[in-house]
């Protein structure tokens, strides 16, 4: 079995901050998994980025009336998904079933990246484990999946196990891409 990232050395957070992390993962995973509704996707992506940018729930009214108050607006808007456009959704060749049902768990991977968290590996190794098993249409063991990794539709991908994506690499799947078992990605894939 090829050695993952983890495997070559020991890097993990002090235990009560593993523990957090765990659990954060396990509680977004199990609402992603008992809601498939597009709506309550996008409202638990809003409150969870809200939270890791914002530093506080999401709540209250908006005042769209203060000029003064217009950057916060367009800022707490944009952390909705229902508020944002993905160029993928423009292409010709998109499902649009399939992939309105995984834009919220998009935005929450491009969002989390973006944050001081998402520059946590071992944090971000799991959590986009778990994104991708949401996402992809299949997701193999022992995946890791590095910091800034975007794919076009995410549905039409297939990571087999022990493979390893590295940094800031474009997966184009807008047909059937297959990353094979132990393969290292480190540029865009595929080539053309």
């Amino acid at each position: 079995m090829p050695a993952t990232l983890e495997a070559t050395r020991n890097c993990k957070p002090l235990p009560e901050a593993e523990v957090v992390y765990s659990r954060w993962i396990a509680h977004l995973d199990a609402e992603f998994t008992r809601h498939q509704n597009i709506d309550r996707r996008s409202e638990i992506v809003r409150d969870e980025l809200h939270q890791l940018f914002l530093g506080r729930p999401h709540g209250g009214k908006l005042n769209f009336t203060l000029d003064t108050e217009l950057p916060f607006n367009v800022l707490e808007l944009t952390l909705d998904p229902r508020n944002i456009t993905f160029e993928a959704e423009c292409y010709d060749d998109v499902d649009a079933e399939l992939y309105a049902l995984r834009k919220p768990l998009l935005w929450f991977w491009r969002m989390f990246d973006r944050s001081p968290v998402g520059l946590n590996h071992w944090v971000g190794v799991r959590l986009r484990s778990m994104l991708g098993h949401h996402i992809f249409r299949h997701m193999g063991h022992g995946v890791n999946i590095c910091h800034n990794v975007t794919f076009t539709f995410g549905y039409n991908l297939i990571l087999e196990d022990n493979c390893t994506v590295r940094s800031n690499v474009l997966l184009d799947d807008r047909s059937e891409l297959i990353v094979p078992s132990g393969a290292v990605v480190a540029e865009s894939f595929p080539r053309r």
